[in-house]
């Protein structure tokens, strides 16, 4: 059964073509590890919510925009296994190592689709 796995981040405006670069490299990082597809969407209609909203969410400021992307897997222990090596993987440490995102804001987790996939 397919496995996503959803982030909800924060990049700086003037960071974001850094942010689509190491993501294009992660991207065949992930799929040699077992991903089947890669979605990446930079916020085009998200307001700042008075109680919730992606921008709340990420504690996004006025110079920053929300990116929410997910990963597409064949099976949540694919997804495990792709993490494990992601993390000692020399590329993408190399990539990471100016990342253009504070990790601490960033939301992730693992969802079993019902619908679709």
């Amino acid at each position: 059964m397919p496995y996503v796995e959803a982030f909800v981040l924060a990049v700086p405006k003037d960071r974001i073509e850094d942010y689509k670069k190491a993501e294009r490299s992660s991207e065949s990082i992930l799929k040699e590890f077992g991903a089947t597809a890669l979605v990446e969407c930079i916020g085009d209609d998200v307001p700042y919510g008075e109680l919730t909203s992606f921008p709340r969410a990420v504690q996004a400021r006025d110079d920053e925009i929300v990116v929410l992307s997910w990963i597409v897997y064949p099976s949540k222990d694919v997804r495990d296994v792709a993490n494990a090596r992601m993390m000692s993987d020399e590329r993408f440490a190399e990539i990471m190592k100016d990342a253009p995102i504070d990790g601490k804001r960033l939301i992730s987790g693992g969802f079993v689709p019902f619908i679709g996939l």
